[in-house]
C-alpha cells in the first residue's frame, strides 16, 4: 500500500497550488451574446453544453482551456499541457502556467487544460475533456493562428496518464457530427510526458492501487482496484502512437520510473520515434526543473527534440 504520509504530503501542495491559481482563471459562463466561433476572452469552455457524463454545471465539471499565446510571431505550433494531481487535484502553476510561459517565448501557442479532478473526476470521466482539448484546438486552428497538422499534447505526473490516454486511444472524426468538434481526430500530433503516472490504476501484490489510495485517503471514498486496471496506456500503444518525449528521475519516489520504461518499450516495439532522458536525482513534481542545474537542463533537451522535428520552425507564410 503506498506510503499514507507520502499521499497526504502530496495532496497538501496540491490544494495549495490550486487554490493560488484558482483565483486567476475564471471558469466561461454561457453568453447568449457570444458569436459563433471562439469569444473574446482568453478562456474557453470545451462543449457549449454540459461535459460527457457530468452530473451538474459547476465550474468544478465544466472543464476549460486557457491559451497563452507567444508575445512575438507565432510559429504555428501549439502545445495542450494537462497538469498532474493524482486525479484529485491540478497543479496549475506548476504544470501549467509556468510550461506554457516557457513555451510561448519559443513561438509555440500553449493551452493549460483545467480537466475534470476531486470526487467530479473519478476515472473514466477526465478521459473525454483530453480528447476534447485536441479536437476544440484542431477545429479552431485558423482562429489561433495554429497549424492543425502541429497539436500536441503534454502532460506531468496524473496529466501524463490523461495525456498518453489521449494520444493511444485516440479516434478519427466523424464528418457527419453536428458539433464541427467531432468532425476532427482526437490525435495529437506529437506526445511530451513529465514522470508520468502510467501505472496508477494497476494492481500491485497487496491488491491495492496507488490511485485508489489517492482516492481512499483523499475523497473518503471506496476504490475497487480491478474497476480502473484497464485505464493503462501502454497496454494500448500502437504504430499510429504520436512521436514521443519523455523526461523521469529514477529515484522518484512517488511514480515509480518502471512505467515510463515500460511505456518507452512499448514505443520502440510499435517502431513509433520516442525520446527519453531519465535522470539519476530529483523528486516527483519538479516541472521545468526549478532551481536544480541538472533537472532544469531537461526543457533544453525538449526544445532541441522539437526543433529536430520542425516543431519550432515558423510555418509557410500562406499557411493560414
Amino acid at each position: 500500500m503506498m506510503d499514507m504520509r507520502k499521499v497526504m504530503l502530496l495532496l497538501a501542495s496540491l490544494w495549495f497550488v490550486a487554490g493560488a491559481s484558482a483565483q486567476t482563471i475564471e471558469p466561461l459562463k454561457p453568453d447568449a451574446t457570444t458569436p459563433p466561433g471562439l469569444s473574446a476572452t482568453e478562456t474557453y469552455r470545451l462543449w457549449p453544453d454540459r461535459a460527457p457524463l457530468a452530473t451538474g454545471d459547476s465550474p468544478s465539471e465544466t472543464p476549460t482551456l486557457t491559451v497563452f499565446r507567444p508575445g512575438g510571431r507565432s510559429n504555428g505550433t501549439a502545445v495542450i499541457i494537462a497538469p498532474g494531481g493524482a486525479y484529485i487535484g491540478l497543479s496549475s502553476v506548476l504544470e501549467g502556467v509556468e510550461p506554457a510561459r516557457w513555451f510561448t517565448t519559443r513561438g509555440v501557442t500553449a493551452f493549460v487544460l483545467t480537466y475534470r479532478v476531486g470526487k467530479y473526476g473519478r476515472l473514466p470521466k477526465p478521459f473525454p475533456d483530453g480528447a476534447r482539448a485536441v479536437r476544440f484546438v484542431r477545429v479552431h486552428a485558423a482562429e489561433f493562428k495554429i497549424d492543425p497538422s502541429r497539436i500536441g499534447m503534454m502532460g506531468f505526473s496524473a496529466g501524463g496518464h490523461l495525456a498518453a490516454t489521449t494520444a493511444v486511444d485516440a479516434t478519427p472524426g466523424n464528418p457527419d457530427a453536428a458539433d464541427p468538434a467531432e468532425r476532427v481526430t482526437s490525435r495529437p500530433d506529437f506526445l511530451i510526458l513529465g514522470y508520468p503516472w502510467l501505472e496508477g490504476t494497476q494492481t500491485e501484490p497487496n491488491g491495492h492501487s496507488s490511485y485508489c489510495d489517492f482516492v481512499a485517503s483523499a475523497l473518503h471514498e471506496t476504490c475497487n482496484p480491478q474497476d480502473y486496471i484497464s485505464y493503462y496506456p501502454t497496454k494500448h500503444v500502437s504504430s499510429d502512437t504520436p512521436p514521443t518525449f519523455i523526461y523521469h528521475t529514477t529515484d522518484d519516489g512517488l511514480v515509480p520510473v518502471s512505467g515510463s520504461v515500460r511505456f518507452y518499450l512499448a514505443l520502440v516495439a510499435n517502431k513509433v520515434p520516442a525520446e527519453m532522458h531519465l535522470f539519476q536525482t530529483g523528486p516527483h513534481g519538479t516541472g521545468l526543473g526549478g532551481d536544480d542545474p541538472q533537472l532544469s537542463q531537461w526543457p533544453y533537451l525538449l526544445q532541441e527534440w522539437m526543433r529536430a522535428r520542425g516543431l519550432l520552425a515558423e510555418p509557410p507564410r500562406d499557411s493560414h
